[in-house]
């Protein structure tokens, strides 16, 4: 186990917001977990889950003990006539993890290519992306509680996965409930990549892509490219200009909601969703109200994607926590619609 005071953390969110973390433990194993609640000071202390820093906005020094998750890993641990399940360490970067699969001539996460961050807290998050969620390919995972240091296994009904959530978003309102946000650390996840591959190519950025390219039956590794080559130009690179990738939720409203503002607004990008309801685009709402390019401080809005709020250098997150406020009470004076934020505030 490996702990360190006052540990700069700017480059360990990928908001590039400058903050230092009082305590920082490095957790490669679940034997460091194990050796920090049996640190005579740092075992007491509140706690504080970090991977890649891709989805926090960071206010100020962080007070709690930092876990900075760097548990590492790679492999295939089955591979059967209907699907294939590969296992990676929670601290794994997770697009280093997509292209390992694709180079390992295996389809299935293609379209999750370029999302920001780590492994570990991809589901967390659900991450999603071109039709794709995790939940779609998750198998399991292994974590440990943060209170009592046991070891424990989910599947994907147990983390209680929903629209960019999960049980571990969720504090439990009474004892009995099964609410982990604070109390696991995730140490691995495992992918079931189905036997026989489909495609999936229903975003009309792909079906683009398909027209422009004349590939009518793509392969994994085609979808994987047009998946980076559309990301690489909508979103900006997190190691150039500071930022946590989409910051607001797509709304999702019911049919009527959804022909009540068509008949305000008809040029508004919506989608339905297998529940009933539709999905309207954040970014269009936000770009309807005339954020795009506009700034608080020195937070702004991605000029060519108004979902992605940037770091134009030097911001703070009180700038970033502004701009998002503002944001969301324009869209809501106008469409009557509060959109909520993907990433924490800390």
């Amino acid at each position: 186990m490996i702990v360190e005071s006052n540990v700069p953390l700017q480059h360990h969110n990928t908001f590039g917001i400058v903050a230092k973390a009082r305590t920082l433990v490095r957790v490669r194993s679940q034997e460091d977990v194990h050796a920090m609640l049996a640190h005579p000071e740092v075992a007491a202390e509140p706690k504080f889950v970090l991977g890649g820093g891709s989805n926090i906005v960071l206010t100020g020094d962080v007070k709690p003990v930092v876990l900075k998750v760097e548990v590492a890993g790679k492999r295939i641990v089955e591979d059967g006539a209907k699907a294939v399940v590969v296992e990676f360490g929670a601290g794994e970067n997770w697009h280093e993890a997509v292209t390992w699969t694709i180079e390992q001539g295996l389809g299935g996460l293609e379209n999750l290519a370029l999302i920001p961050g780590t492994v570990g807290a991809s589901p967390v998050q659900n991450i999603g992306a071109y039709g794709v969620e995790l939940q779609d390919r998750f198998e399991s995972l292994d974590a440990i509680d943060l209170q009592t240091g046991r070891e424990f296994t989910l599947d994907a009904a147990q983390c209680a996965f929903g629209y960019r959530d999960s049980v571990f978003k969720h504090s439990p309102a009474r004892d009995s409930d099964f609410g982990l946000a604070g109390r696991a650390l995730i140490l691995r996840v495992r992918m079931r990549l189905p036997k026989p591959w489909k495609p999936v190519l229903g975003y009309i950025d792909l079906q683009r892509k398909m027209t422009e390219s004349g590939v009518k039956t793509p392969d994994a590794r085609q979808i994987y490219d047009w998946v980076c080559a559309v990301r690489g130009a909508k979103l900006p690179d997190p190691r150039v200009i500071g930022n946590a990738g989409s910051f607001f939720k797509n709304p999702t409203v019911t049919p009527e909601q959804c022909q009540d503002i068509i008949a305000r607004e008809p040029n508004i990008v919506h989608y339905p969703m297998p529940d009933g309801t539709m999905k309207l685009a954040a970014g269009w709402l936000i770009d309807a109200c005339g954020w795009k390019g506009k700034s608080v401080g020195q937070a702004g809005v991605y000029e060519k994607q108004a979902l992605v709020l940037v770091n134009r250098g030097g911001a703070t997150g009180g700038e970033v926590v502004t701009l998002a406020r503002a944001i969301q009470t324009s869209v809501y004076e106008r469409f009557g619609i509060r959109l909520e934020p993907e990433p924490v505030v800390v």
